[in-house]
Parts: structure tokens; C-alpha cells; sequence
């Protein structure tokens, strides 16, 4: 038992030391500056031309959780006009990924993302064969997730939706319309499966 515990102990200072090493590379490879002091228990590198902001309280990454140690998150304001905006008292899962290619994704006060959360604002390209290679600031729509909203793993969050205050949205969801306040949406597109009781 008792080399079991010294083993225990070893591995997670190594764990710790490692970690820390791959904020500091994740923070060298960011090309974009951020407003705000998240705690960082995962790296995160941001990019982009645009702002990123972060309201106090802000924790970025969870042990143990899948993907503590081989993900990392990752945002991306990519134009000066695009925005990304996370509120005071959220903590974001492991493998985040969020862009604003031209417009701004705004994420409440004490919401709860799960591991390998997407949102996105913009399709990042045309459909017809023609338009592949084109992005238009038009194609894209800004997305709002409001205050304790719990997103659960491996959801999709896509351009255009606003999210209400409260609502729950189930692992591996995508959702491509908006969801109201204070209910429960699921699959693949979410939809409401039922409310939450108050």
C-alpha cells in the first residue's frame, strides 16, 4: 500500500510538471493577446486578429477528465471584427474549440462545457462546388450561450444560435437553431425533449 501511495504521489508531480510545461508551449505558440486571467489547468492557445476576453473566475481544463494531458484548448477571434467572450465563473472541459471567423461568440457567467465542446460561427466556406475556397462575412452569425448553461460533452454548438439561460444540452448534441431558457435539448439537431423544473 505503501509504494502504491509514493508511486500515486510521483506520478501526479510529474503530471503537474508536465502540465505546466505545456501551458508555457501552448502560450508561446498563441499569435493573439487575450483581456482577462483564466486559470489555466490545461494549455490554451489563442490566435486570431480579433479580441478574446475572459470576466474573472474563468478555469480552463479538468483532472481528471479525459484529454487532460493530449488536448488542449483552442481560440480563435480570426478577423478584427470577430469576438470571443467568456463569462464570469465558467469552467470549460477539456479540448475546447471556439472560433469567431467574422462575427462573435459570447459564452455567459457560470456555465459548464464538457469535454471536446465546438462552437462556431460561420461555415468557413461556400457549399457550391464555386464557392469552397470563399468565406463572406455575410455567411456568418453570431452565437450567445446565456448564463449557467451546462453543455455536455462532444456537443456542436453552430453560427447563428442563441442558447437561454439555464438550458442543459446533452453529450454529442449539435445544435443549429436556438434552444430557450431552463430546458433540456438533445440529438442530432438538438431539439427540446423536456423542460426543467424551477
Amino acid at each position: 500500500m505503501l509504494i502504491f501511495k509514493v508511486k500515486r504521489r510521483i506520478a501526479l508531480l510529474l503530471m503537474h510538471f508536465v502540465q505546466r510545461a505545456r501551458v508555457v508551449w501552448y502560450s508561446l505558440l498563441s499569435t493573439n493577446r487575450f483581456v482577462g486571467n483564466p486559470t489555466r489547468y490545461q494549455p490554451m492557445q489563442v490566435v486570431g486578429g480579433g479580441k478574446i476576453a475572459f470576466e474573472s473566475n474563468v478555469r480552463i481544463g479538468v483532472f481528471p477528465s479525459p484529454g487532460f494531458l493530449d488536448s488542449y484548448a483552442y481560440l480563435e477571434a480570426r478577423n478584427e471584427t470577430s469576438s470571443i467572450t467568456v463569462g464570469e465563473g465558467t469552467w470549460i472541459s477539456n479540448g475546447f474549440r471556439c472560433i469567431a471567423e467574422h462575427t462573435a461568440v459570447v459564452i455567459g457567467r457560470n456555465c459548464l462545457i464538457g469535454a471536446n465542446v465546438e462552437v462556431l460561427d460561420s461555415d468557413f466556406h461556400g457549399l457550391k462546388v464555386e464557392e469552397r475556397g470563399i468565406s463572406k462575412p455575410e455567411w456568418a452569425s453570431p452565437v450567445h450561450v446565456g448564463d449557467n448553461v451546462f453543455l455536455g460533452s462532444n456537443v456542436r454548438i453552430l453560427k447563428g444560435v442563441s442558447i437561454g439561460t439555464g438550458a442543459v444540452i446533452a453529450n454529442s448534441s449539435v445544435v443549429i437553431t436556438d434552444i430557450p431558457a431552463d430546458v433540456i435539448a438533445a440529438g442530432a439537431p438538438a431539439r427540446v425533449i423536456r423542460e426543467l423544473a424551477r
